[in-house]
């Protein structure tokens, strides 16, 4: 395996995958490109990315053109293009490659895991970057923090020591704590709460953070989630909502959730990966989830009114 990790391909070019690129642009002009098809490969070819309001032309490879793997590829779409993103990024991924995805949800380090082997998929959750795309601008206030490591293990192995080292030199705030899937789980407790509760509110940051309404709706449907969390053998409690109001309150108050931006521009939401899984599990569980039952309905009845109405 190289010592250094070199070249970075980014799958999705979002709020986030935009800002990632941006920082590895930032450290090395050389570095970073976008994986992209379609109307996606002529928008970011033409148009380029605007981040904070600095221009990044970011060189764009199509998912068929044959150039030689890269070190490490990040996976940042959306749940419903998981599939699409699998299939482009083959061309990308040789035996030495790591991947991280840094998608919502508890499920994509599986299926990229089922198609290209666990061995090269770090698991990953990305935390307070308060990340806004409107058309090819990203706009942030918030850098954020990226936990990663290996599923559970209390050493840190050489594929995670190569991305640290990366990391550290793109300027990137980590951690690698011994328990990814814990880890893994509260990002998916904070996003059934705050994505799925924003979206049916309407509200950005600052409802939130002056609400006590708005925020025990968020941490109702964060409470069905702890329960289920027990049933899957993770540990969580309510002091893991706490740590995640402590991000809440940090956060640019004019900022907006994923969903509430999927909402605003008329495009499918995630909510099958939120309230959807958290009704999936709690069948399975025998355990009622009558906020995210409720949420779900919501969503749906939105997604339907703004697509096809």
């Amino acid at each position: 395996m190289k010592p250094l990790i070199e070249t970075i391909s980014i799958i999705g070019a979002g709020a986030l995958g935009g800002a990632y690129a941006s920082f590895f642009h930032d450290m090395d002009n050389h570095c970073v490109s976008f994986v992209a098809s379609g109307d996606r490969f002529e928008r970011l070819h033409r148009e380029g990315l605007i981040v904070n309001g600095k221009l990044y032309n970011i060189p764009v490879i199509r998912p068929e053109d044959r150039l030689p793997p890269s070190d490490l590829v990040i996976v940042a779409v959306k749940h419903n293009q998981l599939n699409d993103a699998i299939r482009e990024m083959k061309n990308r991924v040789g035996r030495e490659t790591t991947i991280i995805s840094v998608m919502n949800g508890i499920e994509s380090e599986i299926k990229i895991g089922a198609a290209y082997g666990m061995e090269k998929v770090l698991y990953a959750v990305s935390v307070g970057t308060d990340g806004l795309r409107e058309g090819n601008r990203v706009n942030f206030k918030k850098r954020g923090k990226i936990f990663f490591g290996e599923a559970r293990s209390p050493f840190i192995s050489d594929r995670v020591k190569r991305v640290q080292d990366f990391f550290d030199r793109a300027g990137i705030i980590f951690e690698t704590p011994p328990d990814m899937i814990r880890i893994l789980w509260w990002k998916f407790m904070i996003n059934v709460g705050i994505n799925q509760a924003s979206a049916v509110l309407r509200a950005p940051y600052s409802v939130f953070q002056t609400s006590q309404e708005a925020r025990d709706l968020m941490e109702s449907a964060m409470q069905e989630v702890i329960m289920l969390a027990e049933k899957e053998r993770v540990q969580l409690s309510k002091e893991d909502i706490k740590n995640w109001d402590t991000i809440l309150f940090g956060l640019n108050p004019e900022g907006k959730t994923s969903m509430l931006q999927d909402v605003e521009a008329h495009r499918k939401t995630e909510v099958e990966m939120f309230a959807g899984k958290v009704i999936e599990l709690g069948t399975r569980h025998n355990i009622p989830t009558p906020v995210n039952q409720k949420l779900f309905d919501m969503i749906k009845a939105t997604e339907g009114e703004l697509i096809y109405g």
